[in-house]
């Protein structure tokens, strides 16, 4: 086979693929009623990690702004 022979055979390919897949993906089926207790254990898992990430920073702020307001030591 030609090189263009298996770049022409590996397109077609993908674009089967994406069509099916995209053709799966379309079709009805049972659809969810809101979401489920796992949608939003990974939310407050991952507010969770927002909020530790927040309290070195307050506290880097808040040395800082103290940095900035007080006296120089001689």
């Amino acid at each position: 086979m030609h090189k263009e022979d298996v770049m022409k055979t590996l397109i077609n390919l993908i674009i089967a693929l994406v069509t099916t897949a995209s053709l799966a993906f379309a079709a009805g089926g049972a659809e969810s009623q809101g979401n489920g207790l796992f949608v939003w254990i990974f939310l407050g898992f991952g507010a969770l990690i927002i909020l530790y990430q927040m309290v070195p920073g307050f506290m880097l702020l808040g040395s800082m702004i103290k940095g900035f307001f007080s006296t120089a030591s001689k």
